[in-house]
């Protein structure tokens, strides 16, 4: 087998199971000598067999496991050419040869028939693999949505007669969904340890959708036109998202993460500490065709923390432009993002300077194009809000008794806001589930 002839599809994570199945397609006939005995040829089988059904674990494949093993390796390679067409489609020049030599040589793996390997080496295990049926344990990796797409691309490439056919459906898949971690995830963190600065997938984003937000409509279509604008490639701004606590805030950039990112819309979440972090960040995403949300939620300073002036830098200010795939979200309950003083005001204090002490805790502010404000609702507005809650979710009970519980809810659970609305449906679904398992 022709593995280490590969030219772009190089360095693969899991690749170890690639080299090894490959030594045994190369050279299982050979077992002849005490060096190459079947016996340890056959052992290397059942490791393999081993890592396959490991890995079937790990990332929650079922069926074909040797298929869905080398559409991974192909999903997640970034390489010069899977890298170019994601979320792009195909693209052009020399680099498509070298492309489509690497997929007939991952054409030749996948048609490969392993019933004289199994019988030479006496091992009929392998059958097992062929036909996984997995189990209904959530995957350690992917969440059940990537895995049943790596499954069906497996299973499309079973329909591909040539490598042209197989170079096209995976093309198509980049074009569609990406490549990597950034194809696959919606949503991501920084990790900085002793490998550097790097960004991880967060496996289990909150199923929020826009639709779910009820209350906070003017907010929610001033965020979206924004966001619109900026995953079409037009002109946008970062967002400011600030007011009471509970109000949707958070939640709305949520949903936007599930909205958009069939539109190639990624979220990375920072926190202050990693505020010296964001040049490096940026740097590994300012090339790749995907548009990144840097989301900083509950954001505020003291007087005394300083991290926010990495912020103003890598907003606007810094001799390196900001990307244009790249924009700032941020929630808030302050306005002004700094704490002020009266003191800051005053005409007499130490610092000669009011007016510029001033400015510099309201520039950070200034550096985001579009503020939206989230108030508490009133009293009306949250009995609408308790309403089309309990409509959605299927309560039954009379209007009249449904507010007066929901009136009582609010004044010892947090007052009048989305939040406390949302949990006091969830209060009444758990009475009603609790009942009915009595």
């Amino acid at each position: 087998m022709r593995e280490k002839e590969l030219i772009v599809y190089r360095d693969f994570q899991d690749g170890e199971l690639l080299h090894d199945m490959a030594w045994l397609m190369s050279h299982y006939m050979e077992a002849k000598d005490k060096e190459t005995s079947a016996e340890t040829m056959a052992e290397l089988f059942y490791s393999c067999i081993h890592r396959l059904i490991e890995l079937a674990g790990t990332y929650g494949f079922h069926g074909n496991l040797w298929h869905c093993y080398l559409a991974n390796l192909l999903v997640n390679n970034e390489n010069s050419y899977s890298c170019g067409c994601e979320i792009r489609g195909e693209i052009q020049g020399t680099i498509n040869e070298a492309a489509l030599h690497d997929i007939a040589i991952f054409k030749e793996f996948y048609d490969y028939d392993f019933a004289p390997m199994c019988e030479k080496l006496h091992v009929p295990e392998f059958a097992m693999t062929e036909n996984y049926v997995g189990s209904r344990a959530e995957s350690k990796v992917y969440n059940a949505r990537i895995c049943a797409r790596i499954c069906e691309l497996a299973e499309k490439f079973n329909q591909n007669h040539t490598p042209e056919e197989m170079k096209a459906t995976l093309t198509e898949f980049y074009r569609e969904y990406g490549v990597g971690r950034f194809g696959l995830h919606k949503s991501f963190r920084i990790v900085h340890d002793d490998k550097g600065v790097r960004i991880e997938p967060i496996l289990n984003i909150a199923h929020v959708n826009l639709d779910d937000l009820v209350g906070c409509g003017l907010q929610k279509k001033k965020l979206t036109d924004n966001t619109d604008a900026f995953v079409a490639g037009r002109k946008a701004n970062n967002c400011l998202l600030f007011g009471d606590a509970g109000t949707g805030k958070s939640s709305c950039i949520k949903a936007v993460a599930n909205e958009y990112y069939g539109r190639g819309l990624r979220i990375i979440e920072v926190y202050k500490h990693q505020f010296q972090d964001l040049n490096q960040v940026i740097s590994q995403i300012k090339n790749r065709n995907y548009k990144f949300i840097i989301y900083m939620d509950d954001l505020s300073f003291e007087e005394y923390e300083t991290e926010y002036k990495y912020l103003k830098a890598v907003i606007e200010g810094g001799l390196e432009k900001k990307p244009e795939n790249v924009l700032i979200y941020a929630t808030s309950n302050r306005r002004h993002l700094i704490r002020e003083n009266y003191s800051d005001k005053e005409e007499i204090r130490q610092d000669m300077h009011t007016g510029d002490t001033v400015q510099e805790k309201l520039s950070l502010v200034y550096r985001f194009g579009v503020t939206i404000y989230f108030g508490a609702p009133d009293k009306k507005q949250f009995q609408e809000i308790v309403l089309a809650l309990a409509d959605r979710y299927g309560v039954v009970m009379e209007k009249e008794e449904l507010l007066l519980e929901a009136n009582k809810w609010e004044l010892s659970h947090g007052g009048l806001s989305g939040r406390s609305a949302q949990q006091f449906i969830d209060h009444i679904l758990g009475c009603v589930q609790g009942h009915a398992e009595m």
